[in-house]
């Protein structure tokens, strides 16, 4: 199984409203690539004061590698990360992404 996490740095003026329609394409895939298992976002607490940068986030879970690289092509999955991108301090840049496999 694999955990997708994923980090933003959002801009001081991102766009709400932007962000949650890209969040609900994001959940509108689970089901529909196979294998992708679930997607659960929420604000960054930062309760150990290590990530105050990053505002908020998402884990979304994967099968297997497959399954992630499905996603990761999907179209949907394509246009809902460039709303994400433009919501983040430096574009691409203001994302952080760490992939973990777990049994």
């Amino acid at each position: 199984m694999i955990k997708h996490c994923v980090f933003l740095n959002l801009r001081p003026d991102a766009d709400h409203d932007a962000l949650a329609i890209a969040i609900a394409k994001l959940r509108g895939l689970v089901g529909e690539v196979p294998g992708f298992i679930g997607l659960d976002y929420g604000p960054n607490r930062d309760y150990e004061h290590k990530s105050p940068d990053y505002d908020a986030g998402f884990i979304a879970t994967y099968r297997d590698r497959q399954a992630l690289a499905d996603y990761d092509a999907n179209p949907t999955h394509k246009s809902a990360g460039l709303m994400l991108v433009a919501q983040c301090v430096g574009g691409a840049d203001g994302i952080f992404v760490v992939d973990i496999e777990v049994s």
